[in-house]
């Protein structure tokens, strides 16, 4: 980025104890006491997993939601003007009926620009983005990729200060994301727009190493930054330098290290204590290919996170539930950036399906208190059965709604899988009428 390395960076957002919570009685805290500051000539990116509370933080920088504690302060620049704000979003949001070059004079029309003006204004951001020869196409003949040059253009027509970007890519093809990062990047490192400074989302470790001057990873529920990541990386950025693949491996490291006490009443993976511990959406089968592929080669029942995820085409956001599961599990063992299969595991990679479920079932009562618990109450009842209302009432004394409904739902696949118990989802009701 030699254009930009020249310029002398200065605040621009400053984000002081910024908390936000959703539902009405405020249970569902999203965000917790965030402090960040965002500096003129820089890329930042938020890194971590859904549910964090990134895209929120961002709608709370954008304005268009207001955080119920703390401030979000704009610092005006030496001619005193408020700096200005621009958002492309994940799913390209644009007008249907409209044209590329109307689509892209939307804001221009909202800031009352004239008509001559918002054209020519319009125009060049299209030639900018790459897409002229196309201002009078509608969306519909477009590729996803040249959607979101069109929200991209609809973005920086404006003259924002502040570009912000949630997950821009994850909507597109591997290629076509990686080709539109170049772009943007190039545009970026050679000063061609008008932005100053631009905030990404992302849950894809290397696409924040590709693209980003500093990383700000966000821990989960209630989201916090977790940590901050100084990228000193020359662009353009190699993927295969062994600097760049040893950033990436220490943040797959940070995003894995577990608190030496997780707090026994809090929403998020793995918390609390008995059954109040919250379980990711890791199917059966998801979490048997896992093992599979570590057991296998070239990996030979240990493997690098960001090698495991080149391999299988996942998102960190994807990776690491199954992994965490796995350790939860007694499958598996994280140790840093690496994934370490077990004993166990490595048995049941190469067993029937009787057999893995045997495994699964003496692994799933071993070290899942809920699974435990439901079982044996179902082993009490003379009629061997129970609503599962019972159960998510309990879980609700621990936990919000929403993540009482997840995790039942998750241990109810695991249960079944491992044929613990039997679960009618019409009268939502556990029995013992089909296990071994």
């Amino acid at each position: 980025m030699a254009t930009r390395s020249l310029a002398i960076a200065s605040p621009l957002v400053e984000v002081r104890a910024v908390s936000h919570s959703y539902g009405r009685t405020g249970t569902g805290q999203v965000l917790d006491n965030v402090d960040l500051t965002l500096n003129t000539n820089e890329v930042v990116g938020l890194l971590g997993r859904s549910g964090s509370g990134k895209s929120t933080l961002l709608r709370s920088i954008a304005g268009l939601i207001l955080p119920q504690d703390g401030e979000v302060r704009f610092v005006p620049g030496d001619d005193g003007a408020e700096p200005s704000v621009a958002m492309v979003f994940q799913t390209f949001a644009l007008f249907p009926w409209l044209t590329v070059l109307q689509n892209v004079e939307l804001g221009l029309e909202a800031q009352r620009v004239p008509a001559e003006e918002r054209r020519t204004r319009a125009l060049a951001a299209i030639d900018l983005i790459g897409l002229d020869g196309f201002e009078n196409a509608y969306p519909k003949e477009l590729s996803g990729g040249m959607r979101q040059r069109v929200g991209l253009a609809r973005a920086i027509v404006v003259n924002p200060s502040l570009l912000l970007m949630d997950e821009p890519f994850s909507a597109l093809d591997v290629l076509t994301a990686e080709t539109l990062r170049s772009d943007l990047l190039d545009l970026w490192s050679e000063g061609r727009m008008p932005i100053k400074t631009i905030l990404i989302v992302t849950h894809n470790i290397e696409e924040a190493v590709l693209m980003c001057d500093r990383i700000l990873v966000f821990s989960s529920n209630p989201g916090r930054v977790a940590a901050e990541i100084k990228v000193d990386l020359p662009q353009p950025r190699d993927r295969l330098d062994p600097a760049f693949r040893q950033l990436v491996d220490d943040i797959y490291a940070r995003m894995t290290a577990r608190p030496a006490a997780a707090p026994a009443h809090k929403d998020g993976l793995f918390p609390g204590m008995g059954i109040a511990m919250v379980l990711p959406a890791s199917s059966t089968n998801a979490l048997a290919g896992l093992i599979e592929e570590v057991d296998g080669t070239p990996f030979d029942g240990r493997a690098a996170l960001a090698d495991l995820a080149d391999s299988l085409q996942l998102e960190v956001d994807e990776l690491l539930p199954m992994a965490e599961t796995l350790q939860l599990l007694r499958f598996a063992e994280l140790t840093g950036p690496d994934i370490k299969l077990t004993a166990s595991a490595r048995r049941y990679a190469q067993a029937e399906v009787d057999d893995r479920k045997a495994m699964f079932k003496q692994a799933l009562l071993a070290h899942v208190p809920l699974a435990q618990h439901i079982r044996r109450i179902l082993d009490e009842r003379p009629s061997h059965d129970a609503p599962g209302r019972r159960f998510r009432d309990e879980l609700e004394d621990f936990m919000s709604s929403e993540y009482a409904d997840q995790t039942l739902r998750i241990v109810t696949h695991w249960g079944r899988y491992a044929e613990i118990f039997a679960y009618d989802d019409e009268d939502d009701r556990f029995s013992l009428d089909d296990p071994a």
